[in-house]
C-alpha cells in the first residue's frame, strides 16, 4: 500500500505534455482563446472530435436537470438532454458497502431518498465526521447495492423547488454503470454523442475506508471503452490527489473543482498542505493543475466576487490565468431561483421564485469562461443564443 501510495504522489511529468495539448485543443474549439466575442467562440465549436464537438459556451446540466427534477436519478438526467444539454452531470460517485459505485450527491442519503421512511433500516442512522464535519443520518458505505436499490430518489431541497417534490419515490438510485449504459442507448437514439460528467465525491473519505473511488471508476470506464483522451467523460473532482490518481489511470479530460478562496481541499488538510483556494488559483497554482488536469471548476465566486450586500463586484483575472496555461474553465452552479442568484439579479423575497437569470448568465458569460454548470439547462441554452447573437 505504501509504495501505491508513493506511485501516486510522484511527479505527473509523464502526462503534462498530454494534458497541455488537450487544453489547447479545447480552448481552440471557440477560437482563439482570449480577445473573441461570444458569436466568434461558438462559431468554432462543433468542429473535430472529442471535446471539441462542444458547443462554447458549453451548457452542463447540473445532477441532470435538477432544476425541475429530483437531483442524479435517471428522470433528471433523461429530461437534461431533452432540454438540450451539452453534458450531463451524471454521477456524484460515492461508494457502497460491497464497492459499487452510485450516483447521490453526498455519502450521508437522509435528504436525497426515502431511507427515514425505510423502518428495516432505521438502526443504520449514525453519526460520522465526513471532511471534519460532524454528521448524522445513513451513509451509503452502510448499504449494499441490493439494499440501496429499494430506496427512492426525493427532492434535496423542496421549500426552493416545491413542484420537484411531485417526483418523490419515482425515481432509484443509478448505478455509475447504468448510467454508461445509459450513455451509449441515448447516444444512438439521439443520433449524437451524449456527453457525462462525473465526479469522485469525497474520496480521501472513502480511501480511508478501504473504498478507493478512482480505481473502481478507472475499471468501469476501461470496460466500456470509455477511458481515452477523445473519450466523452470529463471526470471532476474538489480533491487534486484525486485528479492526480486518475491521470495516472486513465486519459480523460479531467477537472480540478474549486470552492471559496479561504478553503482547503479536503485532502490538502489530511496530508498537512497548507495551501488553500486562493492559493491554487494563482498563475503557479494553475500551472501546476494544468500539468495533469485540463480544466477547473471554480465557484462562480472565484470569477466574479460578490460584495457583502450579494452583489456582483469586478471580475478577477482568473479567467485569463486559467487560459494562460491551457485550462478551460466550467464554472458552477447557476440556478434560477432568487437565493442562489446574485442580490442584483433577485426579484422579489420567495424562495422559489425565479429572478434574473437571463441577465446573471449575460454578465458571466462576457468573463470568457468556456461553460457552465447549470440546474436548468434551457434556461442555460436561451442565455448562450442571447450572447452569442447578441
Amino acid at each position: 500500500m505504501a509504495t501505491q501510495e508513493s506511485q501516486y504522489e510522484s511527479t505527473e511529468q509523464a502526462r503534462t505534455g498530454r494534458r497541455a495539448l488537450l487544453g489547447a485543443a479545447v480552448l481552440g474549439a471557440g477560437g482563439a482563446v482570449l480577445g473573441l466575442s461570444g458569436t466568434a467562440r461558438a462559431a468554432g465549436a462543433g468542429q473535430g472530435g472529442g471535446v471539441r464537438s462542444l458547443p462554447v459556451p458549453t451548457i452542463i446540466g447540473h445532477r441532470g436537470a435538477s432544476g425541475y427534477r429530483p437531483e442524479h436519478t435517471f428522470g433528471s438526467y433523461q429530461l437534461a438532454l431533452d432540454l438540450g444539454a451539452d453534458i450531463v452531470e451524471a454521477g456524484d460517485l460515492v461508494s457502497t458497502k460491497d464497492g459499487h459505485l452510485v450516483c447521490r450527491h453526498e455519502p450521508e442519503i437522509g435528504g436525497t431518498t426515502d431511507v427515514a421512511h425505510h423502518s428495516e433500516f432505521a438502526d443504520r442512522r449514525t453519526t460520522k465526521v465526513l471532511d471534519g464535519v460532524s454528521t448524522t443520518g445513513w451513509f451509503t458505505e452502510d448499504f449494499t447495492l441490493a439494499e440501496l436499490k429499494t430506496l427512492r430518489a426525493i427532492e434535496r431541497i423542496p421549500a426552493n423547488r416545491p413542484h420537484n417534490t411531485l417526483y418523490d419515490g419515482r425515481w432509484e438510485i443509478p448505478t455509475f454503470e447504468e448510467v454508461l449504459k445509459w450513455q451509449d442507448e441515448q447516444t444512438r437514439k439521439r443520433g449524437r454523442q451524449v456527453w457525462i460528467y462525473p465526479e469522485t465525491k469525497h474520496p480521501t473519505y472513502f480511501r480511508k475506508l478501504g473504498l478507493n473511488l478512482e480505481e473502481r471508476v478507472a475499471k468501469l470506464l476501461r470496460k466500456h471503452g470509455k477511458d481515452k483522451r477523445d473519450s466523452p467523460v470529463i471526470i471532476q473532482s474538489f480533491e487534486p490527489t484525486s485528479i492526480q490518481r486518475l491521470n495516472k489511470l486513465v486519459d480523460n479530460p479531467l477537472a480540478v473543482l474549486l470552492s471559496s478562496a479561504g478553503s482547503r481541499p479536503w485532502d490538502f488538510v489530511e496530508s498537512g498542505d497548507p495551501r488553500t483556494v486562493a492559493d491554487l488559483v494563482t498563475r503557479k497554482g494553475l500551472r501546476e493543475i494544468a500539468g495533469y488536469a485540463h480544466g477547473i471548476g471554480p465557484t462562480l465566486d472565484l470569477v466574479i466576487p460578490k460584495d457583502a450586500d450579494g452583489r456582483l463586484t469586478t471580475p478577477t483575472t482568473l479567467v485569463k490565468d486559467a487560459h494562460a496555461v491551457g485550462l478551460v474553465l466550467h464554472p458552477y452552479t447557476m440556478r434560477n431561483e432568487n437565493p442562489f442568484l446574485p442580490a442584483d439579479f433577485r426579484k422579489g423575497t420567495d424562495a422559489d421564485a425565479y429572478g434574473d437569470v437571463f441577465g446573471a448568465f449575460q454578465v458571466y458569460f462576457a468573463t470568457g469562461i468556456d461553460g457552465v454548470f447549470t440546474d436548468n439547462p434551457d434556461t442555460g441554452l436561451l442565455a448562450r443564443a442571447d450572447f452569442v447573437n447578441g
